[in-house]
């Protein structure tokens, strides 16, 4: 897992495991910073725990299990998007493929929250958050990519582009014609 390479809009931080999932765990938080160029990007934060058990309980299929949670806030006119749950499950599955993650029985919630601001509270206005929560089972020990896969959806929810091998993105700041 130290051998993952996540995107530098994320602050990664060991955090304490679960103690009853599993003989052995380990966990690691993560957030969204604020986008360079002094504006900020929709934050987002997720967790990623891994599970070793030696006796590879029948429910997992092996002796690793992951379980994650990432979350983002959302414009209410995607929040309201009949897809848009669909859309952050395929992001998951896309991103650890994309990187090479091996799994089986993977499985989740997407989660959509909308909310409305009453009272002292109505200031805030309309609001909406996606949650996605999912587990799967890795089948090999190479762990970085299925940190990494998480690592992308994360970004992918809070609304950064996704990277791609290969292919650079263009920065904000533009260079003046002359």
């Amino acid at each position: 897992m130290t051998a993952a390479q996540t995107r530098p809009e994320l602050t990664i931080t060991e955090i304490p495991a679960p103690g009853n999932l599993a003989p052995y765990s380990l966990a690691l938080a993560a957030d969204v910073t604020p986008a360079v160029h002094g504006v900020d990007s929709p934050l987002g934060t997720g967790r990623f725990v891994l599970l070793h058990d030696p006796a590879a309980p029948e429910a997992w299929g092996g002796v690793f299990r992951v379980v994650c949670f990432a979350q983002a806030p959302l414009e209410t006119d995607i929040g309201v998007d009949p897809f848009v749950a669909d859309v952050a499950w395929s992001w998951l599955v896309d991103a650890l493929d994309d990187r090479g993650a091996k799994y089986i029985a993977a499985s989740g919630t997407a989660t959509k929250i909308l909310s409305t601001g009453f009272g002292e509270l109505a200031e805030q206005g309309d609001g909406a958050l996606l949650e996605l929560r999912a587990s799967w089972t890795p089948t090999d020990d190479e762990l970085g990519p299925h940190v990494e896969g998480w690592s992308e959806l994360l970004c992918m929810l809070a609304g950064l582009p996704p990277v791609i091998e290969g292919v650079s993105l263009l920065s904000s700041h533009r260079a003046g014609r002359e």
